[in-house]
C-alpha cells in the first residue's frame, strides 16, 4: 500500500492543504470577531439573525479546523477574545455601520468564502479535508442565498449597471 491509501485522516497532509486549513480557520477567527461588532451595530432583526448564524458556522469551522491541525501537529493561531456586546443606542451615529453596510459586507465575505473553498477543494488530494471544504461550500451558499433575500427584501441590494435596453448591431 502507499502512502496515499487508505484511511485519508492518516495520510500525510501536503503543504498547500495545510495552509488552505490554516488560512481558512484564521479567517473563520477574523469573522468571529468582526461579525460580533457587526452584531452591535446591526438594528434589523434579520439581519441579526444572520450575524448569528455566520458566527456558529465559524466557530464550528475553527473546531474542525484546528482539530485537523492539532492532529496533524500543527499549531493554530491565536484566539481572538469575545467582543462584548453593547447596546446599538451606546454607539454614536457616525461610528456606527448601517444594517445595509453590514449586509453588503456580509455578501462580500459569503461569496469571497465560495471561492477560497472551492480552491480548497480543488488543490486537496486527502478526501476528508476536500470533503470538509465542500461542506464549508454548501453552507456559505445557503447562506449566502438567506443574505442575498434579506438584501432584497430589505431595498438594500445595490446592483451593478443593467443593461437594460441593448445597442443595436450594425450589419
Amino acid at each position: 500500500m502507499g502512502v496515499l491509501s487508505g484511511n485519508p485522516k492518516d495520510e500525510p497532509m501536503h503543504y498547500g492543504e495545510i495552509f488552505g486549513v490554516w488560512a481558512a480557520s484564521v479567517a473563520a477567527r477574523g469573522a468571529v470577531s468582526c461579525y460580533q461588532t457587526y452584531l452591535n451595530h446591526a438594528g434589523d432583526k434579520d439581519l441579526k439573525k444572520i450575524l448569528n448564524d455566520l458566527i456558529d458556522q465559524a466557530k464550528l469551522e475553527i473546531k474542525e479546523l484546528d482539530t485537523i491541525l492539532s492532529d496533524n501537529g500543527i499549531p493554530s493561531a491565536p484566539i481572538m477574545p469575545d467582543k462584548p456586546p453593547v447596546k446599538l443606542e451606546d454607539i454614536p451615529a457616525g461610528a456606527k455601520f448601517s444594517d445595509p453596510e453590514i449586509a453588503a459586507k456580509i455578501a462580500v465575505d459569503t461569496s469571497a468564502g465560495l471561492v477560497a473553498c472551492s480552491q480548497a477543494m480543488a488543490q486537496s488530494i486527502r478526501e476528508d479535508i476536500g470533503a470538509l471544504f465542500a461542506k464549508y461550500h454548501l453552507t456559505k451558499a445557503a447562506l449566502g442565498l438567506k443574505i442575498l433575500k434579506l438584501n432584497k427584501e430589505k431595498g438594500w441590494l445595490i446592483p451593478p449597471p443593467l443593461q437594460i435596453k441593448r445597442p443595436e448591431s450594425e450589419k
